[in-house]
């Protein structure tokens, strides 16, 4: 028999079934007689440089060059990782970045600062207050204190006046985050969302767009992502538990599971308003980011609409399923990806040819769904991974192991097959006399980044034992 192994399934002490997503594996739509799809390896993170002046806290492309802050550090880093510093932004954590047609504005730590390819500016007046967040909107910075919007004047991006501020005011919850979709600014408050259009005047230029509201808000200020052309976002609204969201055109739809939603609700809302959301699109993948305290969640549009299925992986940098992943920050430049480092000073970029993050192996690990026979037991007399290599010889000395469990919490001992079969780059990686199921069963595979395998489907010999 065939088996499904795109995602799985386990339980826990309550008792309850619960979904396993593939870790550090990536889902893939590729029909064909064998499966429908497969999993391969996640991409890698190489290590590019010590950068010296501090983790990374952001970054953007402007002007064909690639600013991040670093520290304190407003830097420029050229396509060989050669850094030069703009300017101090402060202490922190992140940052947000946005930019007109010939300013950088950064803010960082409560302040706001520009850079305009030449002189760098903190903007001292006292109208802007303190800024949590920032985009550039209409020929407007547009800034939020958490409690009123401000927008510069038109041509002196330095100046704010008292009468150019504005509220989002549905409802009296604070304004977490400003995003920018189809040029229409929309303000994200803890538990609603408001759309803006420019109406001008003398005044404050936007106007909320009426019937345009969403009830469910932000949980933190980075905790949301322009995607394509919607807006997503971990939150909630008035008496609900967080989730995962998916705004457009006034509406949100949920795009999280329920492992999904108990993932994001095992940890307090203190901790989920520090997380990160960030987007990335790749070929044949749509990829959301939820960057969590020891995991990053990555949901997948494009191969959930393929599949007709949501589909959701796990990521980790490291040999346990609760090290944190520490790639943060990715921006497209000079035709690669780039990302932060959460734990040193260093950059890194995106890598297939790497499975190690940082330079160091992490986990893969995948559970294949519930094997059920009627409530006959069965004997499992074979297991057929069938799975291809790169032509790297370095991998052949380890080991596939796989464990089975007859409960969802219990497993059996760790049982190893070596990588050296004589196929070649084509591994049908064979377990034979695995044992006997009396009702149901639950199987997992796992391994190290060093082993470069995609795994196409998974083949079953069982002998059903009938009452």
């Amino acid at each position: 028999m065939q088996i499904s192994i795109l995602k799985g399934i386990f339980s826990n002490d309550l008792p309850d079934l619960r979904e396993s997503y593939p870790m550090n594996l990536m889902p893939e739509y590729q029909p064909q007689p064998a499966s429908s799809g497969y999993l391969r390896p996640a991409e890698g993170i190489e290590q590019f440089g010590d950068v010296g002046s501090g983790k990374d806290r952001g970054g953007i492309l402007w002007n064909n060059i690639l600013y991040r802050v670093l520290g304190p550090k407003l830097v420029a880093v050229t396509s060989g990782g050669a850094i030069s510093t703009k300017g101090d932004v402060g202490a922190g954590v992140y940052v947000s970045m946005d930019y007109s047609f010939d300013q950088l504005a950064v803010a960082s730590s409560g302040n706001l600062y520009y850079w305009d390819g030449s002189t760098f500016t903190h903007v001292t007046d006292p109208d802007v207050g303190t800024v949590l967040d920032v985009i550039w909107v209409d020929g407007y910075f547009m800034v939020t204190d958490g409690e009123f919007i401000a927008v510069s004047e038109l041509g002196a991006p330095t100046s704010f006046s008292p009468i150019k501020y504005g509220s989002s005011e549905a409802d009296p919850d604070p304004i977490k985050a400003l995003l920018k979709v189809h040029n229409e600014p929309y303000v994200l408050n803890r538990n609603t969302i408001e759309i803006f259009e420019n109406i001008g005047g003398t005044g404050f230029p936007f106007q909320r767009v009426e019937g345009a509201q969403i009830q469910h808000g932000v949980v933190g200020t980075h905790a949301c992502c322009v995607f394509l052309d919607t807006i997503v976002f971990v939150g909630s609204g008035r008496n609900e538990e967080i989730t995962v969201w998916q705004a457009q055109a006034g509406n949100a739809y949920r795009l999280a599971t329920k492992e999904i939603d108990l993932l994001i609700n095992a940890y307090p809302e203190s901790v989920l308003s520090t997380i990160k959301v960030e987007s990335r699109i790749t070929p044949g993948h749509e990829l959301v980011y939820i960057h969590l305290p020891d995991r990053t969640l990555v949901y997948d549009q494009l191969i959930s609409k393929k599949l007709e299925t949501p589909v959701w992986f796990q990521l980790n940098s490291g040999l346990s399923s609760t090290d944190e992943y520490r790639g943060r920050s990715f921006v497209r430049a000079y035709n690669q990806w780039w990302c932060g480092d959460t734990q040193s000073n260093y950059l890194g970029r995106m890598s297939y040819s790497k499975g190690s993050n940082w330079g160091v192996e992490v986990l893969w690990r995948f559970n294949i769904p519930l094997v059920y026979n009627e409530a006959n037991g069965a004997i499992f007399h074979e297991l057929a991974l069938v799975s291809i290599s790169n032509d790297d010889t370095d991998n052949l000395n380890s080991e596939v192991l796989t464990q089975y469990s007859q409960n969802g919490v219990n497993w059996s001992m760790a049982q190893a097959v070596s990588m050296m079969t004589p196929e070649g780059r084509n591994k049908n990686l064979t377990w034979l006399q695995q044992g006997s199921m009396r009702n149901w069963r639950i199987q997992r595979f796992y391994g190290t980044s060093d082993q470069k395998l995609s795994f196409i489907r998974l083949d079953a010999r069982l002998e059903a034992l009938t009452a």
